[in-house]
């Protein structure tokens, strides 16, 4: 069994599912014992400044090995998994030398995997595939990338002979809630350039990513008895599904791809006295994120016109921008990546991200911070799958990655 596959199957079985709402980071208390696990790791491998903050963010050093002095380069991903789906309890299955047909997951249940609805599947015939039983999500978003991260250190801390300036690792909490950069120590880290370990696909690359804000929708009614209500019932949830059908049909998740942004309403609740919509609002082009704030503030501004004054509250709040501005004076890193993928066999796929990482936040904070593949798929859901072998190759990229920062830039 691989070394990278080892440290995967461990932290899966680590329940580190963020949650939303809540305002102490970590989110979850059971974020901080996989913290506390890497960190007793990482000084039994001999790494330095092994530290873990209050709020569970892992920080280490891999010290360099030569005089030279090159950028010191770092590598950074998320413990957490996401609120959408749970990840207690994860039963992983692997499938040895995939043969591309559809893959049963649950004996008991039937569920199935299907080709035809993953045909993603089939780049990996004769491949080792981990995927679930169906009643969790698997973890790979983002201990695929923890796992990788890992075994680099692990495999650099071994073999000191090997050549490399500084390398700083670090582990953050809350990524799936987006608050993973909120308390990211950037002056600490010490970083001069770094890499986010959080993408999909085996060879996918990226600097570009969403610009992304959440809007709350609170909308106020007036309950009455339904047999005596005319003229008197103000109906929250109809209003609220009023103030849902003003938005663009088109500009839905569902209907989007590439550059297209959208609304995506992720939670509804509510009764005739009050009801709630919660969004997210992503768009890669500035301009066009900004219209789709202006244009959830038109529609409120038209139902309180419609209906009394103060019907209709919408809290507006940004999370994170496009990267791409940050990135661009610092392409190098991207030239970087693609070469050492090109050097071990993997074809390159530079990529916008429909979302976000930690990268993003980071490199707004002066820490340039593209993103790197893990090998996953179908993250946040219980279709989740990642090959052995993309696993092992993301290792094989961050060593070469490595490598080329020694030559110095």
């Amino acid at each position: 069994m691989s070394e990278v596959l080892n440290h995967f199957l461990k932290y899966i079985s680590f329940d580190t599912q963020s949650r939303d709402g809540v305002e102490a980071v970590p989110s979850t208390e059971k974020q901080r014992v996989l913290a506390k696990e890497l960190a007793n790791e990482l000084q039994a491998m001999k790494a330095v400044d092994v530290r873990i903050d209050e709020h569970s963010y892992v920080y280490a050093t891999i010290p360099a090995t030569m005089e030279k002095k090159v950028p010191v380069l770092g590598f950074i991903t998320h413990m957490d998994t996401s609120p959408a789906y749970s990840g207690a309890d994860v039963k992983p299955k692997i499938v040895r030398n995939y043969d591309g047909g559809d893959i049963l997951m649950n004996q008991e249940t039937g569920l199935t995997m299907k080709v035809s609805d993953f045909p993603d599947l089939l780049k990996y015939k004769g491949q080792n595939i981990i995927t679930t039983d169906g009643t969790t999500l698997l973890g790979a978003d983002d201990k695929a990338g923890v796992a990788e991260i890992m075994t680099m250190a692990e495999f650099l801390l071994a073999h000191p002979e090997i050549p490399h300036g500084t390398v700083r690792i670090g582990f953050t909490p809350d990524e799936e809630v987006g608050r993973g950069a909120d308390f990211f120590d950037v002056k600490g880290f010490g970083a001069d350039v770094a890499y986010t370990v959080d993408g999909g696909g085996l060879g996918e690359l990226e600097y570009e990513n969403f610009n992304a804000a959440s809007a709350r929708v609170i909308v106020h009614g007036s309950s009455i008895h339904p047999g005596s209500s005319k003229g008197r019932m103000r109906n929250a949830l109809l209003m609220a599904m009023e103030f849902h059908n003003m938005l663009p049909v088109a500009e839905n998740p569902m209907y989007t791809e590439g550059y297209e942004g959208f609304y995506h309403l992720d939670l509804m609740s509510g009764t005739v006295e009050e009801a709630r919509l919660e969004y997210i609002i992503r768009d890669h082009s500035r301009e066009k994120f900004e219209a789709k704030k202006a244009f959830m503030e038109r529609a409120a501004e038209y139902l309180n016109d419609r209906y009394p004054t103060g019907t209709v509250e919408l809290i507006l709040k940004d999370s994170y921008y496009n990267m791409k501005e940050k990135i661009e004076p610092h392409m190098y890193l991207i030239d970087i990546a693609k070469a050492a993928m090109e050097e071990i066999g993997v074809e390159p796929l530079v990529t916008p991200i429909r979302g976000g990482t930690d990268g993003a936040r980071l490199s707004y904070e002066g820490l340039p911070c593209p993103n790197l593949c893990t090998g996953g798929y179908n993250f946040h859901g219980k279709f989740e799958f990642i090959p052995v072998q993309s696993m092992e190759k993301v290792v094989e990229l961050l060593l070469k990655i490595v490598e080329k920062f020694t030559e110095g830039q």
